[in-house]
This record gives C-alpha cells, sequence and structure tokens, in this order.
C-alpha cells in the first residue's frame, strides 16, 4: 500500500477533536530517539579525548540502529516500510510548495520531504560510522578523518532543517507531530491506523543497545592501574616517561 496521505476537509477545526489512530510502532519510536540520544552524544563528545570510548560507543550504537532500521523498513509497519514514504525529490517539491498554498498535503505517514532528510540521515549515518570506525582502529589516511567529521558537520545541518520542518508542518497541519513520535498517534480515521505496536520488538532493540552498552563500560579501561590490569599499567608506565 503507496498511498500515505489523504485530505481532510471535514475534519473538525479543534485539533483536539479529532480521532487518532496508531500510526508510528514501538520499534519506530524507539529506534527514533535512541539516534536523537546517540548523534547528540557522540556530536558533544566528539572534541574530547576523556570522553572518547562514549563517543565510539555511540557512534556504534548508531551504525547498529541503522542497520535495525533497513531491516524495519523491509519488514516493518505500514507507515514503517520505506515502500510507504519513498517518493522522490518531484514529490518533495510538490509537498513543500503545497505549504505555501492554502490547502497543504496532509499525510498520515512520513511526508515527501522527511522522507529525503530520513533518508540522508540514515546514508550520512552510515559514512560516519564506517569513517570513524576507520579512524578509531588506524585504517586509511587522514582524509577519511576529514569525512568523518564533515559528515557528522552535514548531519547536524540535516537534522536542523528536519526539526524546522517538524515545527512548521506542526503548525500548519494543528498537529504536535513530536508527541506522534512519542505515543506514536496522529490524526486519521480508523482504517488508516496499524494494528499493531511491535511492543516486544522494540523492547528487545532497547534491551539490546543497553547490553551492549553496558559491555563497553565493563571493558572501559580503568585510570587505576591496581584495577585496570596490565594495559591500565602500561598506560600508566607511559604517562610516567612522558613526565620525565
Amino acid at each position: 500500500m503507496k498511498t500515505t496521505y489523504a485530505f481532510h476537509a471535514d475534519a473538525p477545526a479543534d485539533p483536539a477533536a479529532r480521532p487518532t489512530v496508531m500510526v508510528w510502532d514501538a520499534p519506530v519510536r524507539v529506534f527514533h530517539w535512541l539516534m536523537v540520544l546517540s548523534f547528540a552524544g557522540a556530536f558533544l563528545t566528539a572534541e574530547s579525548e576523556r570522553w572518547r570510548l562514549v563517543h565510539v560507543t555511540l557512534g556504534y550504537t548508531m551504525a547498529g540502529l541503522v542497520g535495525f532500521r533497513m531491516a524495519w523498513g523491509l519488514l516493518g509497519t505500514r507507515y514503517a516500510r520505506f515502500s510507504s514514504f519513498v517518493r522522490g525529490p518531484a514529490a518533495a517539491v510538490r509537498y513543500v510548495r503545497s505549504l505555501l498554498s492554502d490547502r497543504p498535503e496532509h499525510h498520515i505517514g512520513h511526508n515527501p520531504a522527511g522522507a529525503l532528510a530520513i533518508l540522508a540521515l540514515l546514508g550520512l549515518t552510515v559514512a560516519i560510522g564506517a569513517s570513524g570506525w576507520a579512524v578509531y582502529n588506524d585504517v586509511g589516511s587522514g582524509w577519511l578523518e576529514d569525512l568523518h567529521e564533515g559528515a557528522a558537520n552535514l548531519m547536524l545541518a540535516v537534522v536542523g532543517v528536519h526539526v524546522a520542518g517538524v515545527l512548521l508542518a506542526s503548525r500548519l497541519h494543528r498537529e504536535n507531530l513530536v508527541m506522534s513520535m512519542v505515543n506514536g498517534r496522529k490524526p486519521g480515521r480508523p482504517e488508516e491506523g496499524v494494528r499493531n505496536a511491535w511492543r516486544s520488538v522494540a523492547a528487545l532493540m532497547l534491551m539490546a543497545v543497553l547490553a551492549f552498552w553496558w559491555v563497553q563500560w565493563q571493558g572501559a579501561p580503568s585510570s587505576d592501574p591496581s584495577v585496570g590490569g596490565p594495559a591500565a599499567s602500561v598506560a600508566a608506565g607511559e604517562r610516567d616517561r612522558d613526565d620525565d
């Protein structure tokens, strides 16, 4: 099913009076907020050696989340599937033009402009993760570090445009699109909603991410040589030689 939008000319004027249906399943919502948290944390710790492990862990988390989203985009519920919202540049331009008219297109799922932003964010995450892994493991030359930083800055810009678009669409359609990514519900007809929120899949995804963070935390080197073992002792010795 590829038709993901409908005009609601007969909808009540008061947004609170419009009936809502489940649109975003739990895996989509958990993925979204984990990506927000991971990107924000990774970006803020990018320049700190002290928080390097946090930066790397969050970067790997983002890469893993994208892998899940690619699979869920093929197997997930109606509005999670790429086939339901990927339309191309022409549809995005038509949607943006409609925002300037007196009757903007209303989409139950992702609108065409938002879909392009999502694809860009997924692609940039892959570029950031691959280049970050290469830099962290000293694979390749220095241009990879420039690619990693440039892709991260571009992703921040795309995020800014995406957030601005969400706020604009929320105002024009009189919908709280941010809240819809929290509770999964948007105004719509009963037949437009998804039947299963798949909370079990979301719970498994969250558990997998938390388990990965725990493993990374357990493997973190200690600043105390008596606790950190041989690796920490070597690091401490190197610091002592540097001090001399």
